[in-house]
């Protein structure tokens, strides 16, 4: 029997993210949610040439770029802009 099954858990909602760089030679998602590390989650290439990556997101607002050829790159399609810790221009995803 499950007994938590209406107790209070984190709600993860996955996240689409595409970044239109098709020249790029790799592309890797970077943000609050993976402490800026570009190991954690690398992009994936379409056929299309535009790099994918889905991600489970908690509740909140989080700050992200793309990290492209080790370049930070603002997403074009984000709701906002704010400032990472560094005072760089990065891209904010809200998720509810």
């Amino acid at each position: 029997m499950n007994l938590n099954r209406y107790g209070a858990k984190p709600t993860l909602r996955a996240v689409n993210f595409i970044c239109n760089a098709p020249e790029a030679q790799a592309v890797s998602l970077v943000g609050d949610f993976n402490q800026w590390d570009p190991a954690a989650h690398p992009m994936k290439q379409m056929p299309d040439r535009a790099w994918f990556l889905t991600l489970e997101l908690k509740h909140g607002h989080h700050r992200y770029a793309f990290l492209v050829d080790g370049r930070l790159t603002l997403d074009p399609h984000a709701q906002g802009i704010t400032r990472n810790d560094q005072g760089e221009r990065v891209s904010l995803k809200p998720v509810s």
